[in-house]
């Protein structure tokens, strides 16, 4: 309150602070009037009212020019007491002028400004010849000090307050940030999941009814039922599938219990996802090694390597899974990759799906290679290893998903030969602060 009333931190407006210190200007000019009619019995004459009303007015600068307002404000007192007026009457200015002082700082020209008033009335005592009222003067005006001490602790107390509040004002703009930091990830999170969901249904089903039409008009006085069944099954079984994933995605993103639908797949799913590519008429050979992890991981059995045979199961006794988080990431890069290869090769590419635990630190190698298919041009080079000039989110997802749990991922085409190839690699357990995605 004191501070605010000596020395607001924030107006209005110019008029308004103006207003307010001619407001306590006159104040001070009406308790000096009221001392020295209570001291003198008498009003003040002409010279007398002269400083006091001086003293009183330049307190209206004591915000612009502190320092030369308890200048202006000793100098009428000098006179004033040279003419024998009562010291009492013009002090409400002197002290009203020292604690605006001491309250803006700093405390340095505050104390010397203090001790330069002490040597001055010194001085003058002296050559007026009153050197024996020097200690008494001093130990009365001792509470002049008092008054200056006041007005440090008014600054210490608002630089305190002060700077708590810019604290508490960074703390929050922090908060905001990473506020918005969350939902613009989690917006990312939402974009990459749906991206991988559509995307992948809506290829095969694309390819699966491209299927069921070439079926219906290649010969249709000799129609192959089966192969017309088998594509519309397929595409029933997408759907179902899609619809069952996505129902699952929006409950987590309304925030209701979803551990009825299951947990997100992982290598368990790759079959899943080798079928589906295989009922849109790709072939697929899928290798899972999970050989035993350096840090105590337990073994897994082996396989053949690519291309060595068309087969869609993985080994059944690869049991040494990594963590969710990275199984979920590798199924989801082997989800797009699939879903890339079957898109650019049409429904005959050939495609080879690896999945690797080695090296010394146990890390997951997902490596998917395909044949471009029959025909298909060679895909454009990545420039940057980045998205492949289509507009298209997939390669971005994908090295979007390996990042998430610490890993990287290398995506362009085959050297020495058409078709495409990704590879990823995976640390056994995600980085700190990563989320199953």
């Amino acid at each position: 309150m004191i501070a605010r009333l000596l020395l607001p931190r924030h107006a209005a407006v110019r008029r308004s602070v103006l207003l307010q210190d001619f407001g306590i200007a006159l104040a001070v000019l009406a308790v000096q009037s009221v001392l020295f009619v209570v001291t003198t019995r008498r009003s003040p004459d002409l010279p007398g009212w002269a400083l006091l009303t001086g003293a009183a007015l330049v307190l209206t600068a004591r915000r612009q020019a502190p320092w030369l307002t308890v200048l202006a404000v000793a100098c009428m007192n000098g006179p004033f007491y040279a003419l024998g007026y009562p010291r009492t009457a013009v002090l409400p200015a002197g002290l009203v002028a020292l604690c605006t002082l001491a309250v803006v700082g700093p405390p340095k020209r505050s104390f010397l400004t203090l001790g330069g008033i002490f040597g001055v009335a010194t001085v003058v005592l002296l050559a007026f010849g009153k050197g024996h009222e020097i200690v008494p003067t001093l130990v009365s005006a001792g509470w002049i000090a008092d008054v200056v001490l006041i007005g440090e602790a008014v600054r210490l107390h608002r630089n305190y307050v002060g700077a708590i509040m810019e604290r508490a004002e960074r703390a929050e703009a922090t908060r905001e940030r990473e506020a918005a930091r969350r939902v613009a990830e989690e917006r990312v999170h939402i974009a990459r999941d749906l991206h991988d969901l559509l995307a992948h249904s809506i290829t095969l089903i694309g390819v699966q009814t491209a299927v069921a039409a070439h079926v219906l008009v290649a010969d249709p006085e000799r129609l192959d039922r089966a192969a017309l069944a088998k594509a519309l099954d397929g595409i029933a079984d997408t759907c179902r599938d899609a619809r069952a994933e996505l129902r699952a995605t929006l409950e987590v993103l309304r925030g209701n219990d979803s551990a009825g639908y299951g947990p997100l797949p992982g290598l368990d799913g790759l079959p899943d996802l080798v079928r589906a590519a295989e009922a849109a008429g790709a072939r697929v050979s899928l290798q899972v090694h999970m050989g035993p992890d350096p840090r105590g991981g337990t073994a897994g059995g082996g396989g053949a390597c690519p291309g060595t045979a068309a087969d869609a199961a993985a080994d059944p006794a690869a049991t040494a899974v990594p963590a969710p988080a990275v199984g979920a990431a590798a199924y989801r890069i082997v989800q797009e990759a699939l879903t890339n290869a079957v898109r650019h090769g049409g429904p005959s590419v050939r495609v080879w799906v690896t999945v690797a635990r080695g090296g010394d630190d146990g890390a997951l190698r997902v490596t998917v290679l395909d044949d471009g298919g029959s025909g298909a041009p060679a895909r454009d080079p990545v420039p940057g290893n980045e998205a492949n000039g289509t507009g298209g989110y997939g390669i971005v997802g994908m090295r979007e998903r390996a990042r998430s749990v610490g890993g990287g991922l290398q995506a362009g085409p085959r050297a020495g030969g058409p078709g495409f190839a990704v590879t990823a690699v995976l640390p056994s357990a995600p980085a700190d602060g990563t989320a199953l995605r």
